[in-house]
């Protein structure tokens, strides 16, 4: 840790007078002491951080910085410029400039020592005394933090004391009463790299706070690593700042409070105007909601799409204070996740295929050598043979994405490369599953071995990808492959051969699994189940997608059916909410009863749960079949035994809306804040006269 900078990294004499040649010279210092293997290679890799965003601060300061696979082990070389130096900052040129470079695969424990110096760098004593020293051991000492400028105390009730006190004198109560409790920020900080603005526009943000008698919460997003704010933290504040560059992960957590959301540099600029904009928000009354979604609406069977600024699945997966249960199947689902716009995209096209060219479109000739353009039968080829592709991606993205959750990118290519071979093996949507977990599970267990410092650089590009895929490879063919091959072939022989009884109680139990979180895991897994057996058609795993989206498209027809039938017993909004539902449960977007379910569970979940498994069942019973795995009513006439597919779908749909008037009327109207419809509001007056 300690030879991350030494006096030969440190120019006191800068001559350079752009930000390349400054760059340069300093690269030229890294690769002299073997910490930098290609000067231009890095080079390019700083130009292009800085294309992204300038790297200069307030205060004369820049700080070039990227990750690069030229880079052999953390580095830092300071250079003090007698002419200043552009690097953008708003203020002037800088003459303390901080030269930031980290490998591919840079180690926490480095990266921190760099946040570290990130942070640092807001201290006037601290830059002062860089300017000020004339020797070069001096100053990589001080880098190094070995002689840290002295801290002024800190004044007790300020933010930060354990004691969990009032944040300051500024917060007592007037006339010497309780003193008042102190406002609570929030915030998020995250820049592309990860490495150096983030931790500044966090230090600036805590600095600010604590002049202002504010309490702060920071969450770094860096490389240094992600701890998440405490949930009953973010639940106590009183605002919300959000300074980033990237997107911020579960921004979904700080829905509802007022927010302030700026770029990272705004947080290291202009934290003070940053707090006292997210207070005056906060006296206005200002809250955000959560941004809309949109207007297509997510997939059948996963959780509506994450908005702009938010994480996508993957990031959710996995943390650290996790039970292995919830662990695993955030991972699953982030595969899944993934998977879904394969099967939409693929999934429709073969339908539209199906559609126009007739059901023996399948043994359609290669598009790309007998197509005519003004033959519909062409047209059918090319959309059911583009779908037929997507659709092969299904197994190698599922599993990939399954191992992207375990372990980021590393682990994309060794579960891309499983997932292939389970297709190759007949393993289908099982085998991909597998594939997934041993590969992340290989990576894992790569990156945890110690390795020497030469090869940290391609380990992320090289090393781990040859060496997982290699393992699941071995894996995949020859040990557990065969066996989920034998496994999945005996599935589909059992769906093919589902008649009866059987056939009904299966329909019964998806209907359940869909209508029992309207998007959430278990839903997923119904869903899941069955696009995987589209994969491999026969006539049982049409059927099972058949009941599947019937059963799907029951809670929000339900809902939109009770809120038309008894409109007093609901909300004002919700009877908005219901108008909307009829399309969305035409199209198969079970998401669309949620706002119902969250508003009243007990008697909506229920409900919609007993319509689900009547319309199952009867699917299955009439022995409908569907070789889309979306669309709803409008891919109708690509349904096997469409009228009494139709009427299963009417007959859950009614129940359902049955069971949940029923159940509220013992309830009664809604409260008194609840808005209650004109009816009866015209019925209370009646009373009244």
């Amino acid at each position: 840790m300690s030879d991350m900078i030494t006096a030969d990294l440190v120019d006191l004499d800068l001559a350079a007078r752009t930000k390349q040649a400054a760059a340069r010279s300093l690269a030229e210092r890294m690769v002299a002491l073997g910490r930098v293997t290609d000067l231009d290679g890095f080079l390019a890799d700083v130009e292009a951080r800085e294309a992204q965003m300038p790297t200069g601060l307030d205060g004369g300061i820049g700080i070039p910085h990227c990750r690069s696979a030229h880079v052999v082990e953390p580095t830092l070389a300071f250079g003090r410029a007698a002419h200043g130096i552009d690097f953008g900052a708003a203020d002037g040129p800088a003459d303390l400039v901080f030269l930031i470079a980290a490998p591919a695969g840079a180690d926490d424990a480095h990266l921190a020592i760099l946040s570290s110096l990130a942070r640092s760098l807001t201290d006037p004593e601290f830059t002062a005394a860089l300017r000020a020293t004339t020797s070069a051991t001096a100053a990589a000492a001080m880098l190094r933090g070995e002689k840290p400028p002295q801290a002024e105390p800190e004044v007790p009730g300020t933010v930060g004391e354990s004691a969990g006190g009032p944040a300051s004198e500024a917060t007592a109560a007037p006339g010497g009463g309780a003193p008042a409790e102190p406002f609570r920020i929030v915030a998020v900080t995250s820049c592309p790299t990860g490495i150096a603005h983030t931790y500044m526009a966090a230090q600036a943000l805590e600095q600010a706070g604590r002049d202002a008698g504010v309490e702060i919460s920071v969450e770094t997003q860096g490389s240094a690593g992600f701890t998440r704010l405490d949930p009953a933290v973010v639940a106590a504040a009183d605002g919300v700042i959000l300074a980033h560059d990237v997107p911020v992960r579960d921004r979904e957590r700080f829905a509802g409070k007022p927010t302030v959301d700026v770029g990272v540099k705004a947080g290291v600029n202009r934290a003070a105007d940053l707090i006292a904009e997210v207070r005056a928000k906060a006296a206005r009354g200002e809250a955000t909601a959560p941004e809309d979604q949109d207007a297509t609406g997510p997939a059948p069977g996963t959780a509506p799409a994450p908005a702009p600024g938010t994480a996508a699945p993957v990031d959710r997966g996995g943390e650290p204070g996790e039970g292995y249960g919830a662990r695993l199947r955030a991972w699953l689902m982030s595969g899944v996740g993934y998977m879904v716009p394969f099967v939409a995209a693929g999934g429709l096209l073969m339908a539209l295929g199906f559609a126009v060219g007739g059901w023996d479109i399948d043994k359609a000739p290669s598009a790309a050598e007998h197509f005519a353009w003004g033959q519909a039968d062409s047209w059918a080829a090319l959309m059911f043979q583009t779908g037929g592709l997507a659709f092969q991606f299904l197994v190698p993205v599922l599993a990939g994405y399954i191992a992207y959750g375990m372990a980021d990118r590393p682990g994309l290519v060794p579960g891309f490369v499983g997932g292939a071979v389970a297709l190759t093996i007949d393993a289908g949507f099982l085998g991909g599953l597998a594939a997934g977990l041993l590969a992340g599970a290989v990576v894992r267990g790569v990156q945890r071995l110690r390795v020497p410092s030469a090869l940290r650089g391609i380990m992320p590009v090289v090393v781990i990808p040859l060496v997982a895929s290699a393992v699941v490879g071995f894996l995949m063919f020859l040990v557990v492959g065969k066996p989920i091959a034998a496994l999945q072939g005996a599935l589909t022989d059992w769906l093919a051969g589902l008649t009866g009884a059987n056939a009904v109680l299966l329909g019964a139990l998806l209907g359940l699994m869909m209508c029992f979180d309207l998007g959430g895991p278990v839903n997923k897994v119904a869903y899941a189940f069955a696009v995987g057996g589209l994969t491999t058609p026969t006539d049982g795993s049409l059927k099972v997608m058949a009941a599947v989206m019937a059963a799907g498209m029951v809670p929000p027809l339900a809902m939109a059916l009770a809120t038309t039938v008894r409109a007093r017993l609901f909300t004002r909004a919700e009877r908005e909410n219901g108008k909307a539902a009829w399309v969305l449960g035409a199209s198969f977007i079970s998401e669309g009863a949620i706002p119902f379910a969250a508003a009243d569970p007990l008697r909506v979940i229920p409900s919609v749960m007993a319509g689900g498994a009547v319309t199952g069942a009867l699917s299955m019973a009439f022995e409908a079949t569907l070789r889309a795995p979306h669309g709803g009513v409008f891919v109708v006439p690509l349904i096997g035994n469409p009228f009494p597919y139709l009427a299963a779908v009417l007959a859950g749909t009614v129940l359902s809306a049955a069971l949940v008037i029923a159940l509220k009327s013992h309830r009664g109207r809604p409260e008194a804040g609840g808005d209650p419809s004109p009816s009866a509001t015209d019925h209370k007056v009646a009373v009244t006269a």
